[in-house]
């Protein structure tokens, strides 16, 4: 098997924020997440808002330093780099594409100039920063629009300038944040198939968040992330006639954790305890017994049926009227005795 390029373990990230009457409050963002991708992959991660896949993203980047764990990437310890030692990384290593093209290109600069510019930013100038600019140009398919400028070019254009910057220092992983959230699905599909022919052709280890829950079918491996940790992963599975399906499964962390899909919780109404057991075909997790209604951890769904009943009759001025009386009554009593 492929040795992996990233090695992440227990990676915590906390975010310290100041609220407007000037206290400090603190998110976690990654809460010991472990992840591993192999050389030469094209992984996606997926999640809802918050769920720390950007985190993510922008550890590996170099963009932001851990508070707890460690990234590896090839053989660098993010997190024991030096500034300038993770400037250097940035530069040299990686590859950025960011979902909006204003982010990605320079307005006044043409396609190919926006190019030349991180070639010239590393040192390499006239003639040959030129050529390899175009070279990148003819990569991504566009060298028929070098001279056009950002508002020339359509979205799906921006975006494959905008992968062609991230090859200009011929990088070991590119990272991809939404590359596809601001197009329609035809061009999306596009740019997943110029990605999917880069990563094959150069080698190249990528890894894209998305909110496309159909990512699955344009990379080879898809993670999905939830409240900071890694929490399934889908997998290509062959058919026994040729063909193939998606899998999903579990995680388990190193620890031996592992995080129960939310609509299962919901639907055996599962809080806080389960109660586990062998069995010949595997682990039976269930409910324990006595808490088939209400628990200490939650209200049971009669409970709560029985609340929204209370709280929508109460809202009738008719009911509210009944209330009133019965605790007017009842504090009149309590003056007589």
């Amino acid at each position: 098997m492929t040795e992996p390029l990233i090695l992440c373990e227990n990676l915590v990230k906390i975010y310290r924020l100041n609220t407007a009457n000037g206290a400090s409050v603190e998110v976690q963002a990654l809460q010991g997440l472990d992840i591993t991708v192999r050389d030469g992959e094209m992984l996606g991660i997926v999640g809802a808002s918050g769920s720390g896949k950007s985190t993510l993203l922008n550890v590996l980047g170099g963009l932001d330093r851990l508070t707890g764990g460690r990234a590896l990437v090839g053989n660098q310890d993010l997190s024991m780099l030096s500034e300038s030692a993770l400037d250097a990384y940035r530069r040299d290593k990686v590859g950025f594409v960011w979902q909006h093209g204003a982010r990605n290109l320079i307005p006044y600069l043409t396609a190919v100039e926006n190019i030349q510019l991180p070639l010239t930013i590393a040192g390499q100038a006239g003639r040959s920063a030129r050529a390899r600019a175009l070279e990148l140009l003819d990569l991504v398919g566009l060298r028929e629009r070098r001279d056009h400028r950002l508002e020339e070019l359509s979205g799906g254009e921006q975006q494959r300038v905008a992968v062609g910057i991230a090859l200009a220092n011929r990088p070991q992983l590119l990272l991809a944040d939404e590359p596809t959230g601001e197009l329609d699905t035809s061009t999306a599909q596009t740019i997943y198939d110029l990605l999917r022919d880069l990563n094959k052709r150069l080698g190249l280890t990528m890894v894209i968040v998305s909110h496309d829950p159909g990512i699955a079918r344009h990379v080879d491996r898809v993670v999905a992330v939830r409240d900071g940790k890694l929490a399934s992963e889908t997998v290509r599975v062959q058919r026994s006639d040729g063909g193939e399906h998606h899998v999903e499964l579990a995680v388990l962390d190193a620890a031996g954790r592992v995080q129960l899909p939310r609509e299962y919780l919901e639907e055996f109404n599962i809080h806080r305890r389960v109660t586990i057991e062998s069995t010949p075909e595997g682990i039976l997790i269930r409910k324990p017994e006595g808490e088939a209604h209400s628990g200490e951890h939650g209200p049971s769904s009669k409970e709560q049926e029985a609340a929204e009943a209370e709280a929508t009759a109460l809202r009738n001025p008719s009911r509210l009227s009944q209330v009133w009386g019965g605790l007017k009554s009842m504090l009149q009593k309590r003056s007589r005795r």
